[in-house]
């Protein structure tokens, strides 16, 4: 029997990534509506064709002055309607009333807020009084004071939040081109597996693996594609291998790549491409036995069957590799700082990941939350469903003693 030659897992990550880099081409990209682009990412730098604004607009409802003209009496020459340009100009000890967001007209500098003017004819429109004194540039925002023509206003890698498509679309880009999103292959097996609506007789589970990971996927910018469930046959992972190599751009193979007879995933990964395995066994649970390829350019995972470790460790390997493949980093994780609730025995050797239930903690010295540790095991799904999150104990470490003060990585 094969045993593992294990890496830590930032070394395992490491070679993956430089691997990755050397042997791939260009992002391969697609020009989509902008506002279908929610957490896409940008392949391009975008430069500004336009300054935003474009027009000198007041940012209150008041009047459109020269600021040398206050404080004192004015005289109103006008109003500027909402949504269009005016010929008016204010020359010293005029006004022009103004709303916000409106065109400041030219001549003035400033605008003094409806609240600081006394009226002294009931229109409106004839002679104003303030006691404001204001500056040059007061309660107006200057032509392209968010954004100069020309500029670089976002970055290739940029993953596109709200603000970016709405940014985008301030400035008439109503397309935008963007990484492909990868099609992800994940393919279960095992004799004992079978679909979540069947009937399971005893020894049966539920394949339940590729819903999550297909959940993950979607979330992080994949493609899932359902490649059904192998058996425990060596021809079956060698075509459904060389279909994957054809469909897809990653490929995850669940179960299958440990050292028993019946692991089948190391042999026929290392014939789907070059240069094949660069990492099998990592020194990490749950998932030692994960296994980390490069097959022709694409990436290919191997990861341990049971639920908790599948989900854990393409939680923490697959999720970046397809933000790199797609030209990023991925989103940085939600951490909490908490107290821990109880005390945890970890191996020393292994970088232990375990899940707990965060609350809001009372009469705490350090921090507002408590971290309670959830015993489990790694086939037992619902371990994760009661968690909040994942603390990591650190390889060299075997002991963490309540009160001690730990990061919580949240699942959402």
């Amino acid at each position: 029997m094969r045993t593992f030659d294990l890496l830590t897992p930032a070394d395992a990550m490491a070679k993956l990534n430089a691997a990755l880099d050397v042997t791939r081409g260009a992002v391969p990209t697609e020009t989509i509506p902008t506002m279908d682009a929610y957490h896409r990412v940008l392949v391009r730098d975008v430069q500004s064709p336009i300054p935003l604004p474009e027009f000198r607009r007041s940012t209150v409802d008041g009047y459109a002055v020269r600021a040398g003209s206050t404080p004192g009496v004015l005289r109103v020459v006008g109003e500027v309607r909402m949504g269009e340009l005016t010929g008016l100009r204010i020359k010293l000890g005029d006004a022009a009333l103004v709303h916000t967001g409106g065109n400041i007209p030219e001549g003035a500098d400033a605008v003094v807020m409806v609240e600081q003017v006394k009226l002294l004819d009931s229109s409106g429109l004839g002679k104003i009084q303030t006691q404001a004194q204001l500056s040059p540039g007061e309660n107006l925002i200057r032509e392209g004071e968010d954004v100069q023509a020309n500029e670089v206003v976002m970055r290739a890698g940029a993953r596109l939040r709200e603000q970016e498509i709405g940014g985008l679309l301030s400035l008439g880009m109503t397309q935008v081109e963007v990484a492909a999103r990868p099609r992800v292959a994940l393919i279960a097996s095992g004799d004992e597996v079978v679909p979540p609506d069947a009937q399971t007789q005893p020894g049966q589970v539920r394949n339940i693996n590729t819903p999550m990971l297909a959940a993950l996927v979607a979330r992080n910018g994949g493609v899932p594609l359902d490649f059904g469930i192998l058996p425990d046959k060596r021809e079956a992972f060698e075509e459904t291998a060389r279909r994957a190599m054809r469909e897809a751009d990653v490929i995850v193979f669940m179960a299958g790549s440990s050292v028993s007879e019946r692991d089948f995933t190391p042999d026929v990964v290392n014939g789907m491409g070059r240069p094949g395995i660069l990492v099998h066994g990592i020194a990490f649970r749950p998932g030692k036995p994960t296994l980390f390829a490069l097959c022709d350019g694409k990436p290919v995972f191997g990861l341990p069957g049971n639920p908790i470790s599948a989900l854990v460790t393409a939680s923490l390997f697959v999720v970046p590799t397809l933000w790199r493949w797609q030209g990023c980093a991925a989103p940085h994780p939600n951490i909490v700082p908490a107290t821990l609730a109880a005390d945890v025995k970890s191996p020393r050797d292994l970088e232990h990941w375990f899940p707990v239930k965060v609350e809001k903690a009372e009469r705490l010295e350090i921090g507002d939350w408590r971290a309670e540790p959830i015993s489990t095991k790694s086939n037992l799904i619902f371990g994760l469903v009661r968690a909040s999150g994942l603390v990591c104990v650190p390889i060299g470490v075997d002991y963490l003693a309540a009160g001690t003060q730990v990061n919580v990585r949240l699942f959402d």
